[in-house]
């Protein structure tokens, strides 16, 4: 019931309600106020013996009887006219600054909150995203509105910094290659260095490098705006998964890692909607993942499981686990500080949430059973699942 009585219009109502009925509830009393100043005026005027009369029949309750209306036609001289106008005159005299101070005092109620967001909007248009705008005693849709211009800006100035952050890790990982690409180059083209494949092997793990950058870059932009190219079709991810593993398992073997799987053999009619070679993409940037950052663990844990409404993918690791500063969020791009990794271009994570997402997924990031790092994805199923075949 507060809820309801906290909204604009009914607060504008109940407002406009009042002031009507005070203006006709002193309409009415300055009418009541004249009649009694004009009767005791006509009583005043009545001659003793006509007075005594005319009390009474008052007495007897014959005041509307046939000589009372005649003792009050000859001896009543009031205007009818003169008493409306001084009714009006009494009720825009009183009434009219109250209607004005009333009229101002909501006008304030409005406009308060309405100028602070747009002073805000105009220190944010110049890059100002450390203002936020002021509810005064709003209540209602218009604090709301206010809570829900200052998330915006809250939004904008996590984007800001992420943008800020982006180009400043961008440039960096740019600039590395770019530097030592441009100075073996040189020192061959001035024989300081020879020519030889140990070398040249260097600078083309250099240029690889670039185009892993490069192509990372395209993915996670194309994702974000909703460009990516999707091609869905129904999935048994524990089958997908278990077959995918197969071409790492010597890899993981070589680098001295566990593989342990925790995969049903189908999930039957379980199916998930998604595009296979984006689901391959992003097992192959978590099993990455844990290669580079656990491979002290020698341990990692793949897992599929269903329920009624999801099929889900688990990927744990006994490595060191997140670091404080991606606890809070795992996924953003350039987690690491500047130059602090030597392999990866630091958007492995941004393009695992970007690809589940944009499936229609979500993808969380925690801590396994014995310590490390683990990420769990969920899909709706396909039999409950409601987007769209793209």
């Amino acid at each position: 019931m507060a809820r309801k009585i906290d909204r604009i219009w009914v607060r504008f109502g109940i407002a406009t309600a009042a002031i009507i009925f005070f203006m006709m509830a002193l309409l009415t009393t300055s009418l009541l106020l004249f009649w009694r100043v004009e009767y005791s005026d006509f009583y005043q005027r009545l001659p003793q013996d006509v007075r005594v009369e005319f009390d009474d029949l008052n007495d007897r309750g014959l005041s509307e009887s046939p000589r009372a209306m005649q003792i009050y036609a000859e001896y009543w001289v009031g205007d009818p006219i003169k008493g409306e106008q001084f009714s009006l005159l009494l009720t825009l005299i009183a009434g009219l600054p109250l209607g004005l101070g009333a009229s101002f005092w909501v006008s304030r109620l409005v406009t308060q909150p309405l100028g602070s967001m747009a002073e805000t909007a105009k220190r944010v248009a110049v890059g100002d995203f450390t203002v936020r705008a002021l509810p005064g005693h709003a209540r209602g849709e218009m604090a709301d509105m206010v809570r829900d211009f200052n998330r915006m800006i809250d939004s904008l100035e996590t984007l800001e910094r992420e943008r800020s952050a982006t180009v400043a890790s961008l440039s960096h990982e740019l600039r590395t290659p770019l530097t030592i690409l441009s100075t073996r180059l040189h020192a061959i083209c001035d024989d300081v260095i020879p020519v030889s494949k140990d070398e040249l092997r260097g600078l083309l793990d250099q240029s690889l490098h670039l185009g892993r950058l490069v192509d990372d870059l395209h993915t996670i932009s194309m994702a974000f705006a909703n460009r990516l190219s999707l091609h869905y079709e129904p999935l048994d991810l524990a089958q997908f998964i278990d077959a995918e593993l197969n071409t790492y398992a010597s890899r993981l073997a070589e680098q001295g890692m566990e593989l342990e799987r925790r995969i049903p053999a189908s999930l039957g009619d379980a199916l998930v909607m998604v595009d296979p070679d984006r689901i391959r993409q992003i097992l192959s940037n978590l099993l990455e993942n844990s290669l580079r950052y656990a491979h002290a663990g020698k341990w990692v844990e793949v897992a599929v499981s269903s329920d009624d409404n999801n099929v889900s993918l688990h990927i744990s690791d006994a490595g060191p686990g997140l670091p404080d500063a991606m606890r809070d969020n795992p996924f953003r791009r350039f987690p690491h500080p500047t130059g602090s990794h030597k392999d990866g271009s630091g958007l492995g994570l941004s393009i695992v949430q970007a690809l589940v997402e944009r499936q229609g997924g979500d993808v969380q990031g925690g801590v396994s059973q014995r310590g490390g790092a683990r990420f769990s994805i969920h899909f709706p199923r396909h039999d409950t699942a409601d987007n769209p075949l793209v």
